[in-house]
């Protein structure tokens, strides 16, 4: 997989791009978090590109005077945190009820599609809002307003998969074999679908993080002095005619991490998919 992966040059960046990121989640906080929430009102609104400072400012200082570096460092733990929660949870919970509803029965699938449908009925983004609007705007319930509004994504996709398949020679040799439900359920089924909803998950992941920075954007989701990249981009706005940098950084963070899952996403695609691995073995031989 490595070798398919340097083969793809596009993707390999991506891929490497998105493991300074988790770094950055894993060991800002504990190296960086000092100097992201020191206020120098000296170096307020310092421009980038300038070491007079230290390195730390190499991309600015924000309105008071905390160095931008440090606080995009920091800002990808609760960024990732959060979108990592929500995809994990939804893969897992709409992973589960599409196996339920594919395989278990006609009314066990009619209770939990209508279920589908009703998280469908409303916008993601509109019922995020309205339910951060009554509780209070933390990670946790960022990671649980996010999940429970991709849920259907993987419940819809899970489901038919499994209707596909079921139909397979391996499936009904282990039906006459008499295997358990449950053990065609998660040996037999679930290895062959989950490289579709690993794909999916990497493309989501994109999905959760923009929502997040949106709802960070419109000041009810993660509150200072906890802070992401949305949140940066929400108090930087305040200053664009005279201090664009403030917020470009850490937008431009959102932008090259989202394009990174998105470009990985692809690559997976054709990767876990063995009739179009092809493709990558021929580029490995090419290069």
């Amino acid at each position: 997989m490595l070798a398919l992966l340097w083969a793809d040059k596009f993707a390999f960046t991506a891929a490497g791009f998105l493991c300074l990121m988790i770094l950055c989640a894993l060991f800002g906080p504990m190296l960086l978090a000092d100097a992201a929430s020191g206020q120098n009102l000296r170096a307020r609104n310092s421009v980038p590109f300038t070491l007079d400072r230290g390195w730390l400012y190499i991309l600015g200082g924000d309105a008071l005077g905390r160095p931008l570096l440090a606080r995009i460092v920091v800002a990808a733990q609760n960024t990732l945190m959060i979108a990592a929660g929500a995809v994990v949870c939804s893969l897992a919970i709409g992973t589960f009820l599409g196996l339920l509803a594919g395989y278990a029965g006609r009314i066990w699938a009619e209770v939990i599609l209508r279920l589908a449908d009703v998280i469908m009925s409303f916008p993601s983004l509109l019922l995020a809002v309205i339910v951060l609007y009554i509780l209070e705007p933390s990670v946790a319930n960022l990671v649980l307003v996010l999940a429970i509004t991709r849920i259907p994504v993987y419940l819809r996709t899970t489901r038919a998969e499994v209707l596909e398949v079921r139909e397979r020679m391996f499936v009904q040799a282990a039906q006459v074999m008499g295997a358990s439900r449950r053990r065609i359920i998660f040996k037999h089924i679930l290895p062959v679908t989950l490289p579709t909803l690993i794909t999916i998950a990497t493309l989501d992941f994109a999905f959760v993080m923009l929502a997040e920075s949106a709802l960070s954007f419109l000041g009810i989701g993660i509150q200072p002095p906890e802070i992401t990249w949305g949140l940066m981009v929400s108090q930087g706005r305040a200053y664009l005619t005279s201090a664009w940098w403030l917020a470009f950084w850490p937008g431009l963070a959102i932008i090259l991490t989202t394009m990174s899952l998105n470009l990985l996403s692809s690559w997976m695609r054709v990767a876990l998919d063995p009739t179009q691995r092809w493709r990558l073995e021929m580029e490995k031989r090419n290069a």
